[in-house]
């Protein structure tokens, strides 16, 4: 039985992965209080936990507390974050801070804490949502997209740092999901859903494979090109 850690543990994404490993496993919810409980079916057992991703400094005790609970986590999967307002934070530095330290911070906080614990024991396995708007950052969604280029580099260095240690790190860069996040906003080219992203996070996790995980696959040869863009041609470029 492996213990399967989501924290962010209401996003429609985590709950998708939840339930596709949930199978004779133990499955630890972590978000926010005062929130639903959802149920996961299939799991030996299902453990909701407090966790508030914006206090980095609880981080520790809140993998301390779940693993004095469950034993060791064998499975990480980090998928809370927020879009945040790009029109906002243009003019408001306040809003830049909140979304880069969500987004980043709060993300490489917790990867650290995790990968510490798990280098320890020489065993696991972490899921890092970094996501296209990073790989090459647009202006419409800019703060966004540098937050998530930020994580992307950071969880690029650590899988480096990992290697040989018996605990992997996978980097899931999806496109444009169709979900809560983005609702009311158009989908771009190669969207995907909730479902599909578990699908391909999963298949990622009992197949094998490289650290990036591009979501749909046709997003690699996509933002391959995107760096040879003129500036002057991309920065019409829409979200």
């Amino acid at each position: 039985m492996s213990v399967v850690a989501i924290f962010g543990g209401r996003s429609e994404i985590g709950l998708e992965i939840a339930a596709r490993l949930a199978a004779g496993n133990t499955v630890v919810l972590a978000s926010r209080p005062g929130g639903a409980q959802p149920e996961v079916a299939g799991a030996e057992r299902v453990l909701h936990v407090d966790f508030d991703a914006d206090d980095v400094a609880g981080h520790a005790s809140v993998v301390e507390q779940i693993e004095a609970e469950t034993g060791p986590i064998d499975i990480a999967v980090l998928t809370f974050g927020v879009l945040g307002d790009q029109q906002l934070a243009e003019t408001d530095a306040a809003e830049v801070v909140r979304i880069v330290h969500t987004d980043f911070v709060a993300q490489a906080s917790l990867l650290t804490v995790l990968a510490d614990r798990m280098r320890g024991r020489g065993a696991g396995t972490l899921v890092a949502f970094s996501s296209v708007a990073g790989q090459r950052v647009r202006r419409p969604n800019y703060v966004y997209g540098s937050a998530k280029a930020g994580l992307d580099g950071f969880a690029s260095g650590m899988a480096d740092a990992l290697h040989g240690t018996g605990v992997e790190l996978v980097i899931a860069r999806p496109g444009f999901v169709i979900g809560r996040m983005t609702e009311g906003m158009s989908p771009a080219p190669f969207s995907s859903t909730p479902d599909q992203v578990a699908d391909a996070v999963v298949r990622r996790l009992r197949d094998g494979g490289p650290v990036e995980l591009w979501i749909p696959w046709q997003l690699r040869a996509m933002f391959f090109v995107a760096r040879f863009v003129p500036r002057a041609i991309w920065r019409r470029m829409p979200r």
